[in-house]
C-alpha cells in the first residue's frame, strides 16, 4: 500500500471487513475514504429493504464511531451519482466513479470484487483485493445432507436439525448437540449471498428487510432475521428425488386425459407432500411430447431439464411475467405456486388465452383446491371448468385423488323436479377414475354454494307427480353454509323442506332452524344464533345438521 489513504468500494463496505481491521489495529490511523457513489448505492439498497443495504449502513455507522474515537479519519468525497447511474450499477457505472476517486486522490483502492480489482489494475491503480473468508457455510450445509435429507433447519440457540425420509414419511432429527449462535448463522448467511451473486447458476430470488430467499444451485434457502423473525434462522431445502411420470403408475385412462384433454390442471396437496416433484415430472412429460413448456415460479426451484425455461416475477409482478410468456407462445406453463389473488388471476388469464396450464396449490383436498379458485371471485363459477378441468391431489408422493370438472345446465341434486325454474348452470365435480358425482357447485340466492352429493334420492325430471324422499328424525343432513353482511344461508336441499334441523359446529349444538320450501334456511347475521354460526365458520369448524323429532 503506497500510503495510508484507502478508498472503499461497495463490496468491501457490505462485507464489514474494514472496521474489523481498524479494531484489530491494522488500519489504525488511516484515512478512510468513502466515495459518495458508494454511499448512494448502499442507501438505495437500504431503502429497498434489502439486507445487503442494511449490512452496508451498519458498517458505515461502525466506521463513523471509530472516526469519532480518533482511531481513523473518515471522509465522503466525489460526485453523487444520478438515479440512472444507480439503477445502471450492474453495468459498472458506480464502479467507475469509485475508481475515479481513487485515481484523483492517488489512494489505494480496497475491494473484494474481482472485476473491480481487474479494472483498477488496468488503469494503474494500487489495488488491495480482500479475499472473502469462506465460512464453511455451503460446505457445512452440504455435509448436513445425505441421500434421505429433505431439508435442513438452522435456528439460533438451537441445534441443527434436518427432515429425513421422503414425502409423507419423514422425521425431524437433531444433527448434533452444538447450539448455533447468531454470529455463526450471520456468517453463513453472508457467504450464501456471496456465492449466489457470483454463481451464474444461482440467484437471490427475494430480498426484503429481515427475509431473503436464495436459489443456490439445487438448494432453496430461506434466511430470516429480526425484525421479521424473533431469532436468526436458515432453512435449506433440496429435492431428494427427481422422478419421471412413469414412477407414479398413473392409469391409462388418466394418462390419456393428461395427453389429449386436460389443459387446465391443478396439482394440490399439503406442504411436503410432493406436489412440486410431480409438477416437474409433468412438465418434462409434456416437453418430451414435443410441446414448448415454460414455468412461472417464485422461487425458481423446480428440477427440470434444460429445454424448459424457468421464469420468475418480472419487476415483482407475475402478471407482467405472464404477459411476456404470451409473446413466446408456450404450449404449457407450469405455475408453482398459486398463493395470492394475482397468481390465480395470471393463471386464469393464461388459460383463457389458450395456454395449457398446470398450477400448484396448497390444499388439504381436491375440493379445497377448487374452492380456492372461486374464493373472492378469482374465477367466475361459470368459467371454472374452462379454467380448470382436472385436479390431481398428491399425498405422500403419490396421486391420491383425481377430480374432473364439467359444466351442465340442470336442476341441482336434491331439488324437486316440479321446480323446473330452479334449473341453472351447475359445475359437477366427479371422481375421475370412477365417474361418480361427488360435488355440485352453483349460485343460489346470490351466493356460491358447494354441495356434497352423497347419492341423495330425488325426483326424475319429467315425472311431475313424484316427490323427493323425506328426511327422517335423527337423520344426519349434509349441509353447506354461506353468509353475506345481512344473513347466513344454510342449504340442505328440498328433501328437508319444512323440516326442523338442529345445527352443530364440531358436534357442538349451535341453533335450531326450519328449512324453507326452497331447501334452504336463512338466519339473520345480527342474531345471537347467526353470529355464533359465523364465528364457527371463521374458526374453521365443521358444520353439520340433524333432523329433529
Amino acid at each position: 500500500m503506497t500510503n495510508n489513504v484507502v478508498v472503499l468500494d461497495t463490496s468491501v463496505v457490505v462485507d464489514g471487513w474494514v472496521s474489523q481491521q481498524v479494531e484489530s489495529g491494522e488500519y489504525k490511523g488511516y484515512r478512510i475514504v468513502i466515495p459518495n457513489a458508494v454511499l448512494a448505492e448502499i442507501e438505495h439498497m437500504a431503502n429497498q429493504k434489502r439486507d445487503i443495504g442494511r449490512l452496508g449502513m451498519n458498517e458505515l455507522e461502525r466506521l463513523r464511531a471509530l472516526a469519532e474515537s480518533g482511531a481513523i479519519t473518515l471522509d465522503f468525497v466525489g460526485e453523487r451519482p444520478t438515479p440512472e447511474q444507480i439503477h445502471g450499477s450492474h453495468a459498472g457505472e458506480l464502479d467507475a466513479l469509485v475508481r475515479d476517486v481513487a485515481s484523483k486522490m492517488n489512494a489505494t483502492l480496497v475491494t473484494s470484487d474481482s472485476v473491480q480489482a481487474a479494472a483498477g489494475h488496468v488503469i494503474g491503480l494500487d489495488v488491495v483485493v480482500i479475499e472473502k473468508k469462506r465460512a464453511p457455510s455451503i460446505v457445512t450445509l452440504e455435509e448436513f445432507f445425505d441421500d434421505r435429507t429433505m431439508s435442513v433447519h438452522l435456528v439460533e440457540n438451537n441445534p441443527p436439525r434436518a427432515k429425513r425420509g421422503e414425502p409423507g414419511d419423514w422425521e425431524l432429527v437433531d444433527l448434533s448437540d452444538h447450539i448455533l449462535t447468531y454470529e455463526e448463522l450471520e456468517q453463513l448467511a453472508n457467504t450464501i449471498l456471496e456465492r449466489a451473486r457470483q454463481d451464474r447458476a444461482s440467484f437471490v430470488e427475494i430480498e426484503e428487510l429481515g427475509a431473503t430467499v436464495v436459489q443456490l444451485r439445487n438448494y432453496r434457502i430461506a434466511i430470516a432475521r429480526p425484525p421479521f423473525s424473533d431469532k436468526m434462522e436458515i432453512s435449506a431445502i433440496r429435492p431428494i428425488i427427481k422422478l419421471d411420470i412413469d414412477y407414479y403408475g398413473l392409469s391409462p385412462k388418466l394418462m390419456n386425459r393428461l395427453e389429449t384433454r386436460a389443459e387446465g390442471i391443478l396439482i394440490s396437496g399439503s406442504p411436503g407432500s410432493g406436489k412440486s416433484t410431480f409438477a416437474a415430472a409433468l412438465a418434462e412429460f409434456y416437453s418430451k411430447k414435443g410441446n414448448v413448456v415454460k414455468t412461472l415460479e417464485q422461487p425458481r426451484d423446480l428440477q427440470v431439464t434444460d429445454d424448459i425455461v424457468q421464469y420468475a416475477p418480472l419487476e415483482g409482478s407475475m402478471e407482467k411475467a405472464a404477459d411476456v410468456l404470451l409473446l413466446v407462445r408456450p404450449d404449457y406453463v407450469v405455475y408453482d405456486e398459486l398463493r395470492k389473488d394475482a397468481d390465480f388471476k395470471a393463471y386464469a388469464d393464461l388459460r383463457s388465452a389458450g395456454v395449457g396450464m398446470v398450477g400448484v396449490v396448497h390444499a388439504g383436498s381436491a375440493i379445497d383446491a377448487i374452492q380456492r379458485l372461486i374464493l373472492g371471485g378469482r374465477v367466475e363459477l361459470g368459467q371454472l371448468p374452462s379454467t380448470v378441468d382436472t385436479v390431481l391431489h398428491v399425498e405422500a408422493g403419490r396421486i391420491a385423488k383425481v377430480a374432473s370438472l364439467s359444466l351442465k345446465v340442470k336442476l341441482p341434486t336434491g331439488m324437486s323436479s316440479q321446480q323446473r325454474d330452479l334449473a341453472r348452470p351447475v359445475v359437477e365435480v366427479r371422481d375421475f377414475e370412477r365417474g361418480v358425482l361427488e360435488y355440485e357447485m352453483f349460485s343460489f340466492g346470490g351466493e356460491k354454494v358447494v354441495v356434497p352429493v352423497r347419492g341423495e334420492s330425488r325426483t326424475v325430471f319429467g315425472a311431475p307427480q313424484a316427490t323427493v324422499d323425506r328426511g327422517t328424525p335423527g337423520e344426519n343432513v349434509p349441509v353447506s353454509v354461506s353468509y353475506s353482511h345481512k344473513k347466513v344461508t344454510l342449504y340442505a336441499g328440498r328433501k328437508y323442506a319444512k323440516m326442523r334441523l338442529d345445527v352443530f359446529a364440531n358436534d357442538q349444538y349451535i341453533l335450531a332452524t326450519v328449512v324453507g320450501r326452497n331447501g334452504e334456511a336463512s338466519i339473520r347475521i345480527k342474531t345471537r344464533q347467526g353470529s355464533a354460526l359465523v364465528d364457527a365458520l371463521e374458526e374453521g369448524a365443521t358444520i353439520t345438521a340433524k333432523v329433529t323429532e
